[in-house]
């Protein structure tokens, strides 16, 4: 008999324990992607009712500090990137949480006509699903930097980069080439509709990208899908990361563009519905991105297709698009939606989107993106077509900046400076980054050519930088082995990562760029630039070891001097002059040159007032 009542009262227990465990809410870090599954419409890519376009899954998160409404997707099976389904009834939500403690979430799907792009009503459709609300509780982050869950959602500050919640600000470097990125070999449904051959682009093959060279670069725990597929592109991303390197460019749709091999359509010629494992297998990639630091630079057109979708309005094909993008990757936290590559009118690209069209997509993004990623707008690269497109946009309020494209190097910093002037006074300062150095037919070449790549160095790489852009990224030019079209190796230009990092470990060290402003004419070096803090702090570029002047006539104050080597990096250095006063024009004096180093090499300089 006891034997009975010790086995009921076990019995008891356990299932008080389990009773327990139902109150205990699942647990997820702050800034990590939550990704929910709701079983609901059976239905598929092709179905004769679009499941993209006559449904809306929306999902309401809400904590006692904040509550967001985000549009959910269509998603197959559930598990497309191993399975290539095209069909199922799972519907799921993509949620990073930015507050510690507990949500509720309550998820409905509605039907109906072009839902997806309409306001609901009372009266509008609701279908079941199946676990459609709960809670879960949100604890603090274990990530370490670079791992964008370590700090958070960047987001545009006064013309800088900003993690959302803390004083922290970041700056970019890193791969604008290929601008095809995501035209892999091993993605579903991808394909080149044509090779390019035209003068005045990149040429391509019917080949995609294989990114061999990168096979090496993948390390053991990292994702693949499929049986191994994957590898190539993750082993390159880990190689940029491992340099130091923390942006990539690419484009998500280039029909009639120059490669013609990136849509997230089932079919490129139906812009209503979208090929979902395809999706999820770059959404894969984009995660392991966001885990080692590295940007997205998303690019939402080029010049050649930004009217083929409804004239280049804000339509219902557009507004799909749109929607369908943030809805599966907005939740990232270092994201950039670019509105489209050298959009407007130019004698090369004379179907054009106008003023009014421009805005309006920006209207739209801003409108649907729950989260406030930066956007930007790529220019052309030279008068009178960047301007005439610029001039009549700057200012405009939902617009964040420019991703800025120059032919000639030797002008990058001027033009940077110009835009930084004209947006500040207009009441919106735009951040401004060096996205695409020319020319068209160079841009950066291989180590091989030019070892330490000492024009765009100095031009490009520190000289916008010290004019106020927020980053920059490395073109390939056309004539190159490896182009914007065709890269399979990033190790081509692995000392320009290495001189690229050098720049961003200076700036994110020893600067608080915010701050600053660009004023080249406080020093005696007429090819030199300065970003300064009057009275504070100057960071100052020397095109070569002269004895130079600054002029510090306005200022009071002792201020230290300290130099930097931005072929070698590392920490500051002591040069012939430790200090110098305020009160009028002076003598930096002369750097602390080495026997094995070149007497009119570059450097940079940091004065800094004295404590």
């Amino acid at each position: 008999m006891k034997k009975y009542m010790l086995f009921f009262v076990i019995l008891l227990h356990l299932g008080c324990v389990t009773e327990d465990k139902d109150k205990v809410l699942t647990k997820y870090q702050k800034w990590h992607t939550i990704t929910l599954s709701f079983d609901g419409e059976e239905t598929s890519e092709t179905d004769e009712i679009n499941p993209f376009l006559n449904y809306k899954l929306v999902v309401n998160f809400t904590h006692k500090e904040s509550q967001y409404a985000i549009r959910g997707f269509y998603a197959t099976d559930g598990n497309a990137a191993e399975t290539s389904a095209n069909s199922g009834s799972v519907w799921q939500v993509r949620f990073t949480p930015d507050k510690i403690g507990e949500w509720s979430f309550e998820a409905t799907l509605y039907k109906g006509e072009e839902i997806a792009l309409q306001q609901i009503t009372a009266n509008t459709e609701k279908l079941p699903v199946a676990d459609a609300s709960g809670k879960f509780m949100v604890v603090p982050s274990n990530k370490k930097a670079p791992d964008f869950r370590a700090q958070g959602r960047l987001v545009n500050a006064n013309g800088y980069f900003k993690f959302q919640d803390s004083d922290t600000y970041w700056i970019k470097g890193g791969a604008d080439s290929p601008e095809n990125l995501l035209a892999y070999e091993d993605f579903d449904g991808t394909y080149r509709m044509q090779a390019a051959e035209r003068d005045g682009e990149s040429k391509t093959s019917q080949l995609l990208h294989q990114y061999e060279p990168h096979l090496e670069d993948w390390n053991s725990g990292d994702p693949t899908w499929q049986n191994g597929k994957g590898k190539g592109l993750v082993g390159a991303m880990n190689y940029l990361a491992s340099k130091g390197m923390n942006v990539a460019y690419f484009l998500t749709m280039n029909i009639k563009g120059d490669g013609k091999d990136v849509w997230p359509y089932a079919e490129p010629d139906d812009f209503t519905r979208f090929d979902v494992s395809k999706l999820e297998q770059w959404e894969i990639v984009f995660q392991h991105m966001q885990s080692k630091g590295i940007f997205l630079h998303a690019v939402l057109q080029e010049t050649e297709n930004e009217t083929m979708l409804d004239n280049g309005d804000t339509g219902s094909l557009r507004q799909l698009y749109f929607q369908e993008m943030v809805a599966r990757f907005g939740h990232h936290l270092g994201l950039q939606w670019n509105l489209g590559e050298e959009n407007g009118f130019a004698e090369f690209t004379p179907i054009a989107q106008n003023d009014g069209q421009r805005k309006a997509m920006t209207d739209y993004l801003t409108q649907i993106d729950p989260y406030d990623h930066p956007i930007l707008l790529h220019t052309h690269s030279h008068e009178p077509a960047r301007g005439n497109v610029l001039d009549s946009i700057v200012g405009y309020k939902n617009l964040d900046g420019l991703s800025l494209q120059v032919d000639k190097r030797e002008n990058a910093a001027k033009v940077v400076t110009e835009w930084k002037k004209k947006s500040k006074a207009a009441g919106h300062p735009w951040l401004i980054a060096m996205d695409e150095i020319g020319m068209w037919h160079t841009g950066v070449v291989p180590d091989s050519v030019d070892y330490n790549h000492d024009s765009i160095r100095r031009y490009v790489l520190w000289g916008t930088l010290l004019s106020g852009a927020a980053g920059v990224e490395w073109y390939y030019g056309a004539n190159n082995r490896y182009n914007d079209l065709n890269t399979e190796d990033w190790r081509t230009t692995d000392r320009l990562w290495e001189l690229t990092d050098h720049a961003l470990q200076f700036f994110q060290n020893h600067l608080p760029y915010w701050e600053m402003e660009a004023n080249p004419e406080r020093i005696s070096a007429v090819q030199g630039y300065c970003l300064e803090k009057p009275g504070e702090i100057y960071a100052i570029y020397l095109p070569d070891a002269k004895n130079y002047t600054i002029d510090l006539s306005a200022i009071e104050g002792v201020f230290t001097i300290q130099w930097f080597d931005p072929l070698v990096g590392g920490e500051l250095q002591n040069g012939s002059v430790l200090s110098v006063k305020g009160g009028g024009t002076t003598e930096m004096g002369a750097p602390p040159l080495k026997q094995e180093q070149i007497k009119n090499q570059d450097w940079v300089i940091l004065i800094k007032k004295s404590q």
